[in-house]
């Protein structure tokens, strides 16, 4: 039996992961901690750690869990580079999956996104949209800047350089080394995402739509059981699906 932390477990995601970890045979929640809880001390009678926060409290957390050999998943979005650099630091000391999405059918999307930038080449111009729920706080998506990342590696381009979020005005025509991304929210969704691969006479378009948390929860304790037995280092659901 596996013994879980749940970090935000009050929060929308945390209910859904303890719903879906009590499913579950080979897991039991020891621990559920929301703000203002003692994260250390409940730390200790816990295998591994999933954490579905705030940006600016992951990396605080990472370093607990690095400090006291217990492996992490974080599903937390919207982090900074100092963030990233200190979770990234962390894992020389423990297994971490780190994801911006933990859907099966997203990161499916992902290996299908890489796949069809190669395929088309340069001449089809690239274009993100997502749609998330009016109480997101973050934007774009983790899983849309992955989305950004991926096409920006296929084509040798430069996230922070290439990517365009959203026009207006006189911008002129679009050019053939940016990257366009488009973020809506709006009532409940859960998360839609869809890459655009247009060219003259045709046009190709990827899409995954997710209709329930349990989706994202189910993966994330798909990676807690999978990590617990990972070397230290950095991951994510690419290495726990075998998609790399």
């Amino acid at each position: 039996m596996i013994r879980l932390l749940i970090n935000g477990a009050k929060g929308r995601m945390g209910k859904t992961l303890v719903a879906c970890a009590a499913e579950d045979p080979e897991l039991a929640v020891s621990a559920e901690i929301d703000a203002g809880d003692d994260f250390p001390a409940a730390l200790a009678d816990c295998d591994a750690a999933i954490d579905f926060t705030h940006a600016p409290a992951t990396a605080a957390v990472a370093e607990v869990c690095a400090d006291t050999g217990k492996p992490l998943v974080i599903g937390t979005t919207g982090h900074t580079d100092e963030d990233r650099s200190r979770i990234a630091a962390c894992s020389q000391k423990i297994p971490i999956v780190f994801a911006p999405n933990f859907s099966v059918g997203v990161n499916t999307l992902f290996w299908l996104t890489q796949k069809a930038a190669e395929i088309l080449g340069p001449d089809f111009d690239l274009e993100v949209v997502e749609m998330h729920h009016r109480l997101k706080k973050d934007s774009p998506s983790g899983t849309a800047r992955r989305l950004a990342e991926i096409l920006a590696e296929a084509r040798g381009l430069s996230y922070e350089k290439n990517v365009l979020h959203g026009r207006e005005g006189m911008v002129g025509e679009r050019t053939k080394t940016e990257i366009g991304m488009h973020a809506i929210r709006g009532g409940d969704v859960v998360g839609d995402h869809t890459v655009i691969f247009a060219n003259s006479g045709e046009r190709l378009e990827l899409t995954h739509k997710a209709s329930s948390r349990e989706t994202f929860a189910k993966g994330a304790l798909r990676a807690a059981k999978w990590a617990i037995s990972r070397p230290p280092s950095l991951y994510d659901m690419q290495d726990v699906l075998g998609l790399r």
